[in-house]
């Protein structure tokens, strides 16, 4: 006798919906998140200013001849970073394509992560398949992720006329929009799956984990500037900062906030001991998630442990590019494993 086929309930498609709606953000959240590792890559090998102009339709293709190698080459070569820097060390067109090629990669992601929201969205959108209370979400982080197109474009002509590099301003604010967006993509997705398990109401923002976040996004911008000031340089040692605690060097001339946002020991120094503060609120918010979920409990643990390691190990080798790279892809895994802790915490308070 053949099974009889159990036709489908209601309830199932309804259940499906938020799952395959989540199961698409978190999709996009590695996208961003392999978009955040490559302009780690991107920064460290001094290629964002490779491309000169914003084209965000024909930019998509790279030079396809010898001829236009050389147009884009002449562009270069009148910039600051080329004529103070690149130009006098002896670049040529073969060290050119080599920098070209990470900007525009950098570049392609972000049009690829454009992609894979905007069409996904409109095709849930026409077959009605986004819950009650979230497009106004989903529409927002789309906006968000075009704003940060705007944004990258407005960091790289910081480094076109008068500067040799980019506004670490512009940087930060490039870097922590990217991260936000992923924060958010990875806190709409885990609604999305309470949503699929019959909890209705998304999860609340804790007292405890605005504070949490708060500490993150403040040596996530302590690290944005020392990136964007090469400031990982100034010191090779730790824990000490060239024999000192409080490093020698620190320019307080113009005050303490012109120090703050624009010396690079200071800024070095706030960043390497700043971290022990979020390891502090971590800890708490791992052991406050683990009645809840050990995995996120481990997930944090994991990540900001690793982070730590890094980041000694990224100040005792000089700045290595590989673990450069990984300290930041790391950040962007803090950043993920940290939101998931902070909307479990918001899920057990209701």
């Amino acid at each position: 006798m053949n099974a009889q086929t159990i036709p489908e309930q209601p309830a199932d498609r309804v259940r499906r919906r938020p799952i395959a709606i989540a199961n698409w953000l978190y999709s996009v959240a590695f996208l961003v998140f392999i978009m955040v590792v490559v302009g780690g890559i991107t920064r460290l090998t001094e290629s964002g200013l490779s491309i000169t102009e914003w084209k965000p339709v024909t930019g998509a293709l790279p030079p396809l001849s010898e001829a236009d190698w050389l147009s884009e080459f002449e562009k270069y070569k009148q910039i600051p970073e080329y004529l103070e820097i690149s130009g006098p060390a002896g670049m040529t067109l073969a060290d050119f394509k080599s920098i070209y090629f990470w900007e525009w990669i950098h570049r392609l992601l972000g049009r690829l992560i454009g992609v894979a929201f905007a069409l996904p969205l409109l095709w849930f959108a026409v077959k009605r398949a986004i819950p009650n209370g979230y497009g106004g979400r989903l529409v927002a982080l789309l906006a968000l992720g075009g704003l940060q197109g705007a944004i990258g474009w407005w960091m790289v002509s910081s480094g076109l006329s008068e500067r040799t590099d980019v506004s670490h301003f512009r940087l930060a604010v490039h870097l922590l929009t990217a991260l936000f967006i992923l924060g958010g993509l990875v806190w709409t997705a885990l609604d999305l799956r309470q949503l699929a398990c019959g909890n209705s109401r998304p999860a609340r923002m804790t007292g405890l984990g605005l504070a949490v976040l708060a500490v993150l996004v403040i040596q996530l911008l302590f690290g944005a500037y020392t990136a964007g000031l090469n400031a990982g340089y100034v010191s090779n040692t730790w824990p000490l900062m060239n024999e000192y605690f409080i490093p020698g060097g620190i320019d307080w001339t113009s005050g303490f906030w012109t120090a703050l946002n624009n010396d690079p020991y200071l800024l070095h120094f706030l960043h390497r001991w700043w971290a022990w503060v979020v390891v502090g609120f971590l800890v708490l918010l791992a052991r406050k998630v683990r009645v809840v979920s050990r995995r996120a409990s481990i997930a944090i643990h994991m990540a900001f442990g690793s982070q730590i390691l890094l980041g000694i190990a990224t100040v005792m080798t000089g700045i290595d590019i590989h673990l450069a790279v990984l300290h930041q892809a790391v950040g962007a895994l803090v950043v993920a494993s940290t939101v998931w802790g902070v909307h479990l915490l918001g899920r057990a308070s209701q």
